[in-house]
């Protein structure tokens, strides 16, 4: 008997098909085991010596994996072919090395590029052993990650409250968006001209130039740079006359690209598909493991975690004759093109990202796949194709249009595409938006010869101001990380996690924005710890840890080298105050908190008494802006950037009491904003005399700048939450809202966040993508609990579907489904759960006896009737003692009134 081991279940399923009945095949559910979140995992001290902790759920697939060795000849280690695959297969045998379970077993590791039959069986006829270079690569990235993690991230909370944690990589990537948003804010756009004119050829077809040259000099895209410069040129052109001076024809030729590799399939699904990166992965990852397709499970794609753009050569074949076929030898180059990778050391030289058979066209599968799975293999299939396709032929003509003696040039282009090639099926997408390589716009120019006449029609100048550089995607910020060679494309999508995790940064249409707390984060480690976050340094360290898995380095004296000048910079800012660290960031976020004010006052002056001056601040929960006056002034405002005068006006006017926008037009009633305790937010009317019931209020979204709230904005939000429309799978209607965690829809009793979308503004179609993308179910009632008769439900959480009763909750087994369990099941993992916890219903104390009851109150009125003639004796002794007149005086009876 044969035991094999993936990672996960889904995989098991389909390769178990493949090898028969003499191989059992098991999952390890990803890794194993890791390094406990406490100090002394990795010991510096010691040789680096590594202390790792199997996971709890991992304790019960790994004694799976012991009770079927039982009699093994042989264990294969199956798992991914990258590092974290070998690094998995790594810790499986170390682990079953230690309990002793490997006697008499042979063990072996197997690695494929595909799950198919062939691939699967070729693998298995090829075993190898476990590779140590790769396993130290492994070794060494987990225990930088861990000390940079658990040594800086104190230093952070204790120099900078509020803070969440810094990281090797997450840090730079933090400092890239951060810079971004600084050149932004500081960029000062500059205003230039450009100057148009229309010419007839003379045989009434128009010809539009552009101004390239002016009174004999050569023209740079700002020379004309106002109005008055513009008219000179204008009146210039318009005194002159024009002719033909030179025809430029050319043909040109575009190369398709090569086929997709992880951080350019991530950037493509961004762009096109509108997919986040850590979504791409998980898409791709189903498309890797297989989807049933008439009763065999297949894997449609190869592994899409790749820095290699080679293909097989059976795969290339495979690509030429469907293209043949599908649209004519014309579109086969002479030659099979080959790529050749940018990457250094391509990570584990793997193919790249592939159909695992191309004649499978989209078509053909898309009645197996769901709408995201479709559209991903869609875009792997016409890119692997296209890569193998004829180049694009496009004929481009210049004509220069000049005064006599070339004093005055106008410069006419016109391109058409003479061969459309891989156009023909791709066209590769840009980080501007709307845009794709195949955009060019045919502009055919008429026949014309050197000495022709043109005929001046009309002059058009037009104003144009220089843009600041655009904020990052996902798409370019991967692209961006990619060529400064910082990080790898397996771990992209979980950088770009952590930043929004961590509330450092937020993607608002698609472009991440810098949260104050990340820039205060960026600050702090670019003054304190700047040689850990140049770019230059990450991307040489990335460099050193793929000389690890290259076997040219040893791992541990990476470390060395690295932890020395890593831990002497970190004992030397614990001596900083944190008065050294405010003053600091004061003085590099100063322009940003405090921009220059249109009206000229001073950025930092307090807007709510005469003389104080604003500083950042920082107390128990993190930085805050407060003035200088303090405690005579209590000035205060959250961290958030206040578009300069306007909000920190309006922040003041609340200060002083709610502020009018104007009278709802429905509700006849004045809406005003106001600050609250979690907040500003806007409120219609006022709460009547004597009635409890509040007014009507909303709050403001976190995002939502005090400036930008006027009387439309407020009757918006004080219409959530809103109808948005019917989910189409069950008629439920969807709600969208901003509650205490920020704007969500709501749909089948489920909250889901949205993290780009306006509640005020979503439509249904948007609404649905989102309730999906998210992964979460509307709660499924399974029956009533048998011991207090209230229901039982299946939810989805963070971790996967679970039981909820009550306020016990039991996680599912991973091999177990949510959509199938019964609710005898769903009781037995919650009484196992509340035995833990404590936790679980308690059945209703039966009813007491009548005669009981009567005895306990009888018992009561005896003992209460005790007490009273024990007051009255007492009251009567103190009437004797008191004199009859003040007894009179004091008693309201004694007198007869009421």
């Amino acid at each position: 008997m044969n035991v094999v081991v993936v990672e996960s279940p889904a995989k098991a399923k389909t390769i178990n098909k493949y090898l028969g009945t003499d191989y059992i095949v098991l999952a390890s559910y990803g890794h194993v085991r890791d390094l406990p979140s406490k100090n002394g995992s990795v010991r510096p001290d010691d040789d680096f010596a590594m202390e790792w902790e199997v996971a709890g759920q991992s304790k019960k697939h790994l004694k799976a994996i012991e009770d079927a060795l039982k009699g093994a000849d042989h264990l294969y280690l199956a798992t991914d072919p990258d590092r974290e695959g070998e690094a998995i297969a790594w810790h499986v045998r170390e682990i079953l090395e230690q309990k002793k379970k490997l006697k008499g077993v042979v063990v072996k590791r197997v690695v494929f590029n595909e799950i198919t039959k062939s691939a699967i069986i070729e693998a298995f006829n090829q075993p190898r052993e476990l590779d140590i270079e790769l396993i130290d690569a492994y070794m060494a990235r987990r225990a930088l990650d861990y000390l940079v993690g658990f040594t800086l991230s104190p230093v952070l909370w204790r120099k900078l409250p509020g803070s969440r944690s810094a990281g090797r990589v997450q840090s730079v990537a933090l400092r890239l968006i951060s810079e971004r948003e600084t050149e932004i804010e500081k960029f000062d756009a500059q205003e230039y001209w450009s100057i148009a004119a229309k010419f007839d050829t003379g045989s009434g077809i128009m010809v539009e130039g552009k101004l390239t040259q002016l009174e004999g000099n050569k023209l740079g895209k700002m020379d004309i740079g106002n109005e008055a410069q513009a008219t000179r040129a204008q009146n210039i052109i318009q005194n002159e006359t024009f002719s033909v001076a030179k025809v430029v024809k050319k043909k040109t030729k575009r190369n398709p690209s090569a086929p997709f590799i992880t951080s350019t399939l991530q950037q493509e699904a961004a762009r096109k598909l509108f997919y986040s990166t850590r979504k791409t992965m998980q898409v791709a990852q189903k498309l890797y493991e297989g989807v049933n397709i008439g009763g065999e499970t297949v894997g449609l794609i190869t592994y899409m975690r790749t820095d290699g753009v080679t293909i097989s050569n059976e795969a290339i074949n495979g690509c030429r004759a469907l293209i043949a076929e599908q649209y004519g030898e014309a579109y086969v180059p002479d030659s099979p093109r080959e790529y050749k990778s940018k990457s250094k050391n391509a990570q584990e030289a793997h193919e790249a990202v592939r159909p695992t058979d191309v004649s499978r066209r989209p078509k053909d599968v898309a009645q197996y796949l769901d709408e995201d799975q479709q559209k991903l293999y869609d875009l792997i299939w016409k890119r692997t194709l296209a890569s193998q396709m004829e180049s694009v032929v496009l004929d481009q003509v210049a004509v220069d249009i000049a005064s006599a003696e070339m004093q005055t040039v106008l410069r006419a282009n016109g391109s058409m595409i003479a061969f459309d090639g891989f156009y023909k099926l791709y066209h590769e997408g840009r980080d501007e938006p709307g845009k794709e390589s195949g955009d060019e716009e045919e502009r055919i120019l008429p026949e014309m010869n050197e000495g022709q006449a043109m005929k001046l029609e009309t002059v058009s100048p037009d104003q144009h101001f220089t843009q600041p550089p655009p904020r990052y995607s996902e798409a370019s910020l991967v692209k961006k990380l990619e060529e400064l060679g910082i990080g790898r494309p397996s771990t992209y999508a979980s950088i770009i996690s952590v930043l929004q995790d961590r509330n450092y940064v937020r993607i608002d249409k698609r472009r991440f924005i810098p949260e104050d707390r990340g820039r205060l984060v960026t600050a702090f480690l670019s003054s304190f710890f700047e040689r850990y976050v140049e770019y230059n340094f990450t991307a040489d360290l990335e460099e050193k840890l793929d000389d690890i898995s290259a076997g040219e380095v040893n791992w541990k004296t990476v470390l060395e080298e690295f932890w020395k000048a890593f831990i002497g910079t970190v004992d030397g800012i614990k001596e900083l105050r944190v008065r050294e660290v405010l003053d600091n960031l004061n003085e590099v976020l100063g322009p940003h908190f405090f921009p220059e004010r249109e009206n000229g006052t001073a950025p930092r002056a307090c807007p709510k008494c005469d003389d104080g001056e604003l500083s950042l601040k920082l107390g128990k929960f993190g930085a805050f802006i407060g003035c200088s006056n303090y405690p005579d002034c209590s000035y205060t405002r959250q961290l958030a950037a206040d578009g300069g005068a306007a909000d920190g006006t309006v922040e003041a006017e609340l200060d002083a009491g709610p502020k009018e926008l104007g009278i709802h037009p429905e509700h006849d009633k004045m809406i005003t904003l106001r600050k609250g305790p979690f907040g500003p937010y806007v409120q219609l009317g006022e709460q009547e005399e004597g009635t409890k019931k509040k007014p009507r209020r909303a709050s403001l979204g976190k995002d939502q700048a005090l400036a930008e709230v006027d009387l439309e904005m407020a009757v918006d939000l004080l219409a959530l939450p809103r109808d948005v429309g019917l989910h189409p799978e069950d008629g439920q209607m969807i709600e969208a809202g901003i509650g205490r965690f920020g704007p969500f829809v709501k749909w089948a009793g489920m909250f889901v966040s949205l993290k780009e979308d306006d509640p005020r503004e979503i439509g249904i179609n948007r609404a649905v993508t989102v309730i999906a993308d998210s992964g979460k179910k509307p709660p499924r009632e399974l029956g009533k609990h048998p011991v207090d008769n209230k229901p039982v439900f299946i939810k989805t959480g963070r971790w996967g579907p679970f039981a909820s009763h009550g306020k016990t909750r039991a996680n599912l087994p991973k091999d177990e489904d949510g959509e199938t369990i019964e609710l005898e099941r769903a009781l037995v993992l919650m009484a196992a759960k509340a035995a833990k916890d404590g936790t679980g219903p308690k059945p209703r104390k039966p009813k007491k006896k009548a005669k009981k009851k009567t005895k306990k109150k009888a018992k009561k009125k005896t003992k209460s009737k005790t007490k009273a003639k024990s007051k009255a004796k007492a009251k009567a002794k103190t009437k004797a003692k008191t004199p009859a007149s003040e007894t009179a005086a004091d008693d309201p009876k004694a007198t007869g009134s009421d």
